[in-house]
């Protein structure tokens, strides 16, 4: 995967960085596993805008994801490798030995032909899915259970992986893409690699009608709002506009939400770094 810079023959081509998509190899997708997304634009069931700055972009479909990845003992090849509209990872297009087709998460590294598998004693390579009680320490992971059988909540977006650190009793300590290390049951699967699209956060969209595309409006930044509008706004001038806030009031920018009391706290072995 790589980048694409332009001559700045226009203000818009100027900072543009864009991928080369030099590794989709279709632009078709399987029609058995697409399906139709619905968009609200920001709006609720009465039709009136309780989410701002959302609204217009191109149509999507969306790509059936396995996420759980639960079809053991049954090898599949990599029929193809493509963008997904959803998400910023590519996904590959796998058609098992039966002749079932599913979609998964290409992790960085994966080519069309090889063929991957999921389940009990199965070889701890790149796209492979394994119990976390099976792969070797120190390997990178993603698309990680929280609950057994759930499929994948952890490390999907592009670039991402967590690390597995140590094993004990029934659970794994796995340090997160935060830095967050937590303890996860060992009958959780992962899928061995790095999410792929690796340079997906070196993208620079050069201007704003491609922020368009994806359903993006131009966004008002709060200390330009009058004090009706905003706990930032008003003021003589250019005021700064005091503590960073929501526009219920909340504190932005490091602000804690996560409920002192919450359940899984116990799971949490040290907390992500906080930066200042």
């Amino acid at each position: 995967m790589a980048l694409k810079k332009f001559r700045p023959t226009t203000s818009s081509q100027r900072f543009k960085v864009i991928s080369a998509f030099d590794d989709i190899t279709t632009d078709v997708p399987e029609k058995s596993l697409i399906a139709s997304k619905k968009r609200s634009g920001g709006r609720n069931n009465d039709g009136k805008m309780t989410l701002r700055y959302r609204g217009g972009g191109h149509k999507k479909r969306y790509r059936i994801i396995d996420f759980k990845r639960n079809k053991d003992g049954v090898p599949a090849k990599v029929k193809t490798i493509e963008y997904d509209p959803n998400r910023s990872a590519r996904i590959a297009l796998l058609v098992y030995a039966d002749g079932e087709k599913r979609y998964i998460l290409a992790p960085n590294g994966l080519k069309v032909g090889q063929t991957i598998e999921s389940g009990n004693n199965v070889a701890p390579e790149i796209g492979n899915t394994l119990f976390l009680s099976e792969i070797p320490l120190g390997s990178n992971i993603h698309n990680i259970e929280l609950k057994p059988g759930k499929g994948g909540q952890i490390s999907r977006s592009a670039g991402n992986s967590a690390q597995l650190m140590s094993r004990e009793g029934k659970f794994a300590l796995i340090r997160m893409p935060s830095g967050e290390s937590r303890m996860i049951l060992l009958t959780c699967r992962a899928t061995i690699g790095v999410v792929s699209n690796i340079e997906h956060n070196q993208e620079v969209s050069g201007k704003a009608g491609r922020s368009r595309w994806l359903g993006r409006r131009p966004r008002t930044r709060p200390v330009v709002m009058n004090p009706v509008d905003h706990p930032m706004g008003g003021g003589e001038g250019r005021a700064s506009g005091g503590h960073p806030r929501s526009r219920k009031g909340l504190p932005a920018k490091g602000y804690r939400t996560r409920k002192p009391k919450n359940k899984s706290n116990k799971y949490i072995v040290e907390r992500r770094k906080v930066k200042k």
